[in-house]
């Protein structure tokens, strides 16, 4: 099996980007977003945050990414994650300006000393995006092993903030797709060979039909020819799995994905986040307008990270018993 190892920094910009485009308009209806769409990196607006300011959604990313480098250790995870909460760790501009309520309660937890295995909600109520925001970094870690192995550490990153089957599983789907691209295939190709995938697995599993049935318009393809209209774009963690995954597919290069994202409004940021990093880790660097790059905060960290990341992916992937 080859893997585009070389693809690992344009995915994290990409994501990062994505990111940073939806800052601004952030909460905006898709209304005001079709009579002003999001054309370039703009700032401030919404959260008085310069151009390129990316939000939560890549400190997360971030903060896992770093973690990996060393190994995986939820412990470790969990302590990164705890350090960005209380010191703006990995933060655009190392601080903390927005956070979710889920992913608030769970990190309150390892601050208190709980244990991220047990630390993320479990309710229905709990299914935001964000654990499906952050867990490129995972997929990519992870992207050799099989279905139910794939779920079980992706189950265990999730269900640090966000435990309930619906995220976890969202997260899977989402890891098993980026695990076939990042194997170089066509993106069609990918999508295909990763659904059939988890289809087989459900189906070998049982998993609870009234949960599968929400996931239905992605398992049985029909989200390639859905029409915007149906497509969701607020916080909600289906939302933004099936939002992600049909600006990618609808779309043949990274700008327009990640606009298209965007510009769906709602939680801008998020959406142009999962899907950025899904075309970053596609079309590559070169893709990426080089005028967004540019005003990326922190772009030379994001680029020393991906570099580490890479040649832990690699030890772990290429040399397992080194």
């Amino acid at each position: 099996m080859t893997y585009a190892f070389d693809k690992i920094k344009s995915c994290f910009l990409g994501l990062a980007v994505g990111d940073a485009l939806g800052v601004p308009v952030e909460f905006s209806s898709r209304a005001q977003l079709l009579a002003f769409p999001v054309t370039t990196m703009i700032g401030y607006k919404v959260w008085n945050q310069p151009p390129g300011t990316w939000s939560d959604d890549s400190s997360l990313s971030f903060c896992l990414a770093e973690s990996l480098c060393d190994g995986y250790q939820l412990n470790d995870v969990g302590q990164k994650f705890l350090a960005w909460f209380k010191q703006g760790y990995w933060g655009a501009h190392h601080q903390l300006f927005d956070i979710g309520g889920t992913t608030r309660l769970a990190i309150e937890r390892i601050q208190r000393g709980e244990d991220p295995r047990f630390s993320g909600e479990v309710d229905e109520d709990s299914n935001g995006n964000g654990s499906l925001m952050r867990i490129a970094p995972a997929a990519l870690y992870f992207a050799d092993l099989d279905i139910a192995s794939l779920h079980s550490r992706i189950n265990e990153v999730s269900s640090i903030t966000h435990a309930h089957f619906r995220s976890v599983f969202s997260c899977v789907i989402y890891s098993r797709f980026v695990a076939a691209l990042f194997e170089g295939k066509e993106k069609f190709v990918a999508f295909h060979e990763a659904i059939d995938d988890v289809n087989a697995y459900c189906m070998r599993e049982g998993f609870n039909a009234g949960e599968m049935q929400r996931f239905g318009r992605i398992l049985d393809k029909r989200i390639l020819h859905a029409s915007e209209d149906s497509i969701g774009s607020q916080g909600y963690v289906m939302h933004t799995l099936e939002a992600s995954l049909w600006c990618f597919l609808t779309t043949d290069n990274f700008k327009d994905a990640v606009l298209k994202a965007v510009n769906l409004g709602g939680d801008t940021d998020t959406t142009g986040c999962v899907t950025g990093a899904l075309a970053g880790l596609y079309y590559g660097e070169e893709n990426i307008p080089a005028e967004w790059i540019r005003v990326l905060a922190r772009q030379e960290d994001i680029t020393n990270l991906s570099k580490n990341f890479t040649d832990s992916v690699k030890k772990r992937i290429l040399h397992p018993n080194s």
